[in-house]
């Protein structure tokens, strides 16, 4: 009906300067529904991936379905604050999810040589706490205050390990929104100082296991893109920002909205095309 009423328009701003342009009402009518039809098969055409370019400053932001460990790019994973990495009977961390994913592909399922990282990482970080072996039957027992990035790996594929959720000593993980939105600014500022600029992978964070109940996918996606965005203004994070859906997760995201969030962000920095 929409695009009804454009054609109609134009047709009767033709008509009104040049009549005899316009050919008989069959033809018109035919031209007009095919015209028609072909808009909303357009329009409804399901959105698979979304870019948008933004000018100040210059970077690019994308949000498609894929793996995220076969993008050529640093990679952004959620951790507990306990930076627990046992997955063998799945009680402390499962291996389906992200993290136990890295532990498989990265590192070949060799938990020591992943905590061995972690805990060269973790060297500057100074625990807020520390549990007993009584309190927390199992894992480790360092407590690391929430936003704790854990720079691991080597460039050109840097993983940016964030402690986004406290893990409960019923092994269970926790978070909220404010401590997403605290450890996605920590993330970023690790970024800029170890990224060299380079591309940056992220998974749709907080969509896990980590009981963050109060944010839908969708509004996850919205608070990770505003959370880059509002960072970027400050200064350069780095020049391409990914984030990569699952496809269980890109059936419950509107990627045609998130397009058209990013951008009106794109419009206020002044500028930028889809």
């Amino acid at each position: 009906m929409a695009a009804f009423g454009g054609v109609s328009a134009v047709l009767q701003f033709v008509g009104q300067l040049w009549p005899a342009a316009i050919p008989g009402p069959a033809p018109v009518a035919a031209a007009s529904v095919l015209l028609c039809l072909a808009w909303a098969v357009a329009r409804s055409r399901p959105t698979v991936s979304v870019r948008q370019e933004f000018a100040r400053p210059r970077m690019s932001v994308s949000v498609a379905p894929g793996d995220l460990f076969d993008e050529p790019a640093h990679l952004v994973v959620g951790f507990c604050d306990t930076f627990d990495t046992d997955v063998s009977d799945g009680v402390l961390i499962s291996g389906t999810s992200v993290q136990g994913q890295l532990l498989r592909r990265r590192y070949g399922g060799d938990v020591r040589r992943l905590d061995d990282e972690l805990d060269a990482a973790l060297g500057g970080a100074v625990p807020v706490a520390a549990e007993t072996r009584e309190t927390k039957p199992y894992g480790k027992l360092d407590r690391y205050p929430v936003g704790t990035v854990a720079v691991l790996g080597s460039r050109p594929r840097l993983v940016f390990g964030v402690a986004y959720s406290r893990l409960g000593n019923d092994c269970v993980a926790r978070s909220g929104t404010e401590e997403l939105w605290l450890s996605l600014g920590r993330v970023w500022d690790a970024v800029y100082r170890h990224g060299q600029l380079d591309r940056v992978a992220v998974p749709l964070i907080g969509s896990g296991l980590s009981r963050l109940h109060g944010l839908d996918e969708e509004s996850l996606l919205r608070l990770i893109l505003l959370s880059f965005i509002t960072h970027s203004r400050e200064r350069v994070v780095c020049r391409e920002l990914r984030i990569v859906l699952r496809p269980e997760e890109l059936e419950r995201v509107d990627l045609a909205e998130v397009a058209a969030f990013l951008a009106v962000l794109a419009a206020a920095d002044g500028g930028g095309g889809a």
